[in-house]
């Protein structure tokens, strides 16, 4: 059995251009320059209509993790998939799992909560 079962990290740390969900509300102060790279990468990450729909399809699944053979009819072929879903993990949105011949993607919920909190500050 993996190790990534217990406590999943939302970063990998060798990924170059890995985003941390650290980044404050916008309303609330101004970003720093390190925060707003980080931001960018990751909303960059999803601004590709194939990867947010692959995004949306991870995090809306049943249990909170899919196996890409569940999520890879986008529209797009099998090696496009992969490289969109490369893309989502080296931006810190995504984590994965091998179980055999199947890969298994996950939304961490502290990236969404984060991501929800950037834009929208609770109270406002």
């Amino acid at each position: 059995m993996s190790n990534t079962k217990t406590a999943l990290p939302v970063l990998e740390p060798d990924a170059p251009a890995a985003v941390a969900p650290c980044c404050p509300p916008l309303t609330e102060r101004p970003l720093t320059a390190e925060e707003a790279v980080r931001t960018a990468a990751m909303f960059k990450a999803l601004s590709d209509p194939v990867r947010l729909r692959l995004f949306s399809l991870v995090a809306s699944h049943e249990g909170g993790e899919a196996c890409v053979c569940d999520i890879s009819d986008v529209g797009v072929s099998q090696p496009t998939v992969s490289h969109h879903l490369k893309k989502l993990k080296e931006a810190g949105l995504l984590t994965s799992e091998r179980r055999g011949t199947w890969v298994f993607y996950r939304v961490e919920p502290s990236v969404v909560a984060a991501m929800g909190q950037t834009l929208h500050p609770s109270g406002s």
